[in-house]
């Protein structure tokens, strides 16, 4: 056992050792490949009709050396992006076989099937079964878990070589946002975080009504005080709109 475990060591080393060789001559050409792409690119305006055939090609083999370079760092370590940093700290995410990246695919897929079909069934119950503020709670907080690891895993998908679309991680960081604006939009907030004058409820029911300053019956989203914040009028719109989708 103690004979195998020093090869399995050495092994290691020699593929840390490896690594490492591969990953700095890879940033090395992706360098070389840049500085070769802006000569190009200057040269171009300057150039004859057949020197700019052959520096559309070589622009085209530029571009075609960088896709490899891609390929080649899926299976090799670096650093991760702002988020995963942010998140998961300095660890390598990197998964060194291809059945290990199918496997984590699969089971990302999965995860998305079953929680799509777990929220739509509480949006269902939250609204016609459990109207009732601590299940809307409960259902808010469990759509930000969904989102906040749904972009943990494209991520860790993206380090992984995956060509996920810039557009379609973008609305899944939109909706933890908006996900987490209605989770904290059901929470009480203490009258003193409020600014003098400004009165708002929680959202919890669309009847509830609070009195106004000339004694009359005012929607939630009304001051009760006549001096406004100055930011208030551009914070309005965003208030009401919250309101609206948590009525629907």
């Amino acid at each position: 056992m103690r004979e195998t475990h020093r090869i399995y060591r050495q092994k290691l080393e020699e593929l840390t050792s490896l690594q490492t060789l591969c990953s700095g001559s890879i940033n090395k050409q992706k360098t070389r490949l840049k500085d070769l792409k802006h000569t190009l690119q200057r040269y171009k305006h300057h150039a004859s009709r057949e020197e700019a055939e052959l520096i559309q090609q070589m622009s085209a083999n530029i571009k075609e050396r960088q896709n490899v370079f891609f390929d080649m760092e899926a299976y090799l370590p670096k650093k991760n992006g702002l988020y995963l940093n942010l998140v998961l700290g300095n660890v390598n995410v990197t998964l060194l076989s291809n059945q290990a990246k199918f496997a984590y695919k699969d089971e990302y897929e999965k995860f998305k099937l079953y929680l799509t079909i777990i929220l739509l069934l509480g949006a269902v119950a939250c609204r016609f079964v459990l109207h009732y503020r601590v299940t809307d709670e409960v259902f808010n907080f469990l759509l930000v878990w969904y989102y906040c690891t749904l972009t943990i895993r494209e991520s860790i998908l993206i380090s992984n070589g995956s060509r996920i679309k810039g557009w379609w991680v973008s609305h899944h960081y939109v909706s933890t946002f908006l996900s987490g604006v209605m989770l904290t939009w059901l929470c009480p907030v203490p009258a003193i975080l409020l600014p003098e004058g400004l009165s708002l409820q929680a959202a919890g029911s669309g009847r509830e009504e609070s009195s106004g300053p000339h004694g009359g019956r005012v929607p939630v989203l009304d001051v009760a005080g006549p001096h406004l914040p100055p930011a208030f009028p551009v914070l309005w719109p965003f208030l009401a709109a919250l309101q609206c989708r948590h009525v629907v």
